[in-house]
């Protein structure tokens, strides 16, 4: 489901956001692809090669350094302040809201993957172990964020952009066809 609040004339920032494990990077990298965007996976600027967290304030000024800039796509959550910053600074929001069988269907998968290829936005070197654990915590988490109240927040802040809800396979494997 497609909600244009008002249709932007030009994609030029985009953030793509949603539960653990929904095809999230793999849709960024489409957009990159398709609109020659650059694409800025979240992950590779909050977490290091080892898989810790970077400092928060390091984190906190990359972030309003990219946002600031005039084209991105950025793909991912971090801290509830760089979601709402990156909310109001985008032009384009798409929410990947997809049924939480595929999402966990999907982790699994990846950690069967992870040993042969490193996923899409993840850190080198970092664990897909540790990567695997840490989607299902966030997947069990996810019932009480990703909420139909944080989706009117969204909605509430997204007058004048563009949102995409995506809710289903087909919606996410046909996105890009019209960019």
């Amino acid at each position: 489901m497609t909600q244009d609040a008002s249709t932007t004339a030009t994609i030029k920032r985009v953030t793509v956001f949603g539960k653990p494990a929904g095809g999230k990077s793999t849709l960024s990298r489409r957009i990159s692809e398709a609109t020659g965007i650059a694409l800025f996976p979240l992950d590779l600027l909050e977490y290091s090669q080892n898989g810790d967290l970077v400092d928060r304030n390091v984190f906190h000024q990359k972030h309003a350094e990219l946002i600031a800039s005039d084209e991105w796509v950025i793909e991912g959550l971090g801290t509830m302040r760089s979601f709402w910053d990156r909310i109001d600074a985008a032009d384009t929001l798409v929410y990947v809201d997809l049924p939480y069988r595929i999402h966990y269907w999907w982790v699994i998968k990846r950690f069967l993957k992870g040993p042969f290829v490193r996923p899409l936005g993840w850190p080198e070197g970092s664990s897909v172990l540790k990567g695997t654990l840490a989607g299902f915590k966030y997947l069990k988490l996810s019932r009480g964020f990703w909420t139909q109240d944080l989706l009117e927040k969204i909605k509430a802040r997204a007058k004048g952009k563009t949102l995409h809800h995506i809710t289903s396979l087909k919606q996410l494997n046909t996105f890009t066809d019209n960019l």
